[in-house]
């Protein structure tokens, strides 16, 4: 928990001396983020792959003090996105204590809040908010009502003696609630179109309409949203009077190379064993390929957290075969990207007609990417003699019960292994488990090259002539 700094005033009138006069929560990001972009400072942690692309954008649209909707297929990292603005908000923020709305002491605009402070003056008592609880985070649902969102008459109030048309029987919604914060609507075409209206006054004229009773609550939000490109036509659409509200509409994207793929994968991915690079590499490859190839159903796309899913699997897929083999520590081998397909073949959609081959291509494509990655790694890198030692009788058996060192020991004392495991960024000094991937990298690429034959049964696999 973040506990406020004794030196922050507690009455308005200290904050009036202070100097913490009002400001709108559109001013105050502007502020903020001019500041870090002057400093050098990264405004959006843990965001991977948009800084040429989507993160300028962003930066102007705020600037300028706009609603934004983001747009893109699923697992583009839009939420994550979204939850980064908070860090752009003041560290702390005064309310008046007790208030329903987070008030600024200095400027209240319910009229329970109003009465309080001119009863009270300058000894009106303010509380601290911090950061992280002016963020207000919805996922829209078809079964989301205009009372989630906006407000209700509070049937308990009316019984306690108060008017139907008292503003002070209205129990306030999720976007009241979030006063100068930041409201986000995750996938807003699940809304249904009469709730997507009530937003309407919101974003343009900043008041709410509860049961037909105007209330002029000057409310200072920033709304965000985030939505599906094929939502407009599957689920839903966003009614055109609220996407004209939104001052910029913002296209995401998958990572463009491999290299942010795989940065996505080591900052998100849980790996319960050691992943190498290359095997990263082979993973965002793979993915690539996936929303590349025609059998997929690319409207859906394939999501990034496919490839963070992948590792998390072939991390256990080696710490599984550490545990029987007793190898430590457990390194995760080429021999462990077998898991992937079967696994998560469901995480991916296929076009009609290819019921049934759905493992068959994902093995496909998952070769294509050990085949690009070997060949990026070991370029220019003569592996001749690896082959013919294998052709000379030296068979190499790998397999979920084979340990690294037994994959070494079948080969001769080669030059050439020293130099592949140095491509795989593997010193000779490591364990045997991190060379042994390296080598079963290049004997797969032999393979995929048909320079070395391959069976498998059972669960062992072995390279031969």
């Amino acid at each position: 928990m973040n506990a406020v700094p004794d030196a922050l005033p507690r009455t308005a009138g200290e904050l009036r001396a202070a100097g913490y006069a009002p400001r709108p929560i559109a001013r105050e990001i502007h502020d903020n983020l001019l500041a870090a972009l002057r400093e050098g400072r990264d405004a959006w942690p843990g965001i991977v792959g948009f800084s040429r692309t989507v993160l300028p954008q962003l930066e102007r649209a705020l600037l300028a003090g706009h609603d934004v909707v983001l747009l893109g297929e699923r697992g583009q990292g839009k939420t994550r996105l979204l939850r980064t603005l908070a860090g752009l908000l003041d560290e702390w923020t005064p309310v008046i204590e007790g208030s329903e709305l987070g008030e600024h002491p200095l400027e209240p605009i319910t009229p329970a809040s109003i009465r309080r402070a001119a009863e009270l003056g300058d000894d009106l008592p303010v509380a601290w908010r911090h950061r992280s609880e002016r963020y207000t985070e919805k996922l829209a649902t078809p079964d989301t009502s205009v009372g989630d969102l906006i407000g209700d008459v509070d049937p308990v109030k009316v019984a306690q003696g108060r008017s139907l048309g008292d503003p002070e029987t209205i129990h306030f919604g999720l976007v009241p609630r979030a006063h100068r914060g930041i409201v986000a609507i995750n996938e807003l075409p699940d809304l249904a179109e009469r709730i997507q209206v009530a937003l309407l006054n919101v974003m343009e004229e900043r008041d709410i309409q509860v049961r037909g009773y105007t209330l002029r609550l000057p409310l200072d939000v920033l709304l965000v949203a985030t939505a599906n490109p094929e939502d407009y036509t599957n689920r839903g659409r966003i009614i055109t009077p609220l996407k004209d509200r939104f001052g910029a509409e913002i296209r995401t994207h998958y990572p463009l190379d491999v290299e942010s793929e795989v940065a996505v994968v080591r900052q998100e991915a849980n790996l319960v064993a050691e992943v190498g690079e290359p095997l990263l590499e082979v993973l965002a490859r793979f993915v690539r390929n996936l929303r590349e190839s025609p059998v997929i159903d690319q409207r859906s796309g394939v999501s990034a957290r496919f490839a963070v899913a992948a590792a998390e699997t072939v991390a256990a897929a080696a710490l599984r075969r550490a545990a029987v083999t007793g190898e430590d520590p457990a390194v995760a081998r080429p021999v462990d990207l077998d898991a992937v397909p079967a696994v998560l073949r469901g995480k991916v959609e296929f076009e009609p007609g290819e019921e049934g081959r759905e493992v068959e291509h994902l093995v496909h494509l998952m070769r294509r990417a050990i085949a690009e990655t070997a060949r990026e790694r070991f370029a220019g890198l003569d592996l001749r003699p690896l082959s013919d030692a294998v052709a000379d009788g030296h068979l190499v058996a790998t397999g979920e019960r084979v340990p690294g060192a037994e994959v070494l020991a079948a080969l001769p004392e080669l030059p050439v292994l020293h130099e592949v495991a140095q491509r795989a960024g593997v010193s000779a000094d490591e364990p045997a488990g991190r060379i042994a991937a390296a080598v079963e990298l290049a004997l797969e690429s032999l393979f995929l090259a048909r320079r070395l034959a391959k069976d498998s049964d059972d669960g062992t696999t072995v390279y031969g002539e």
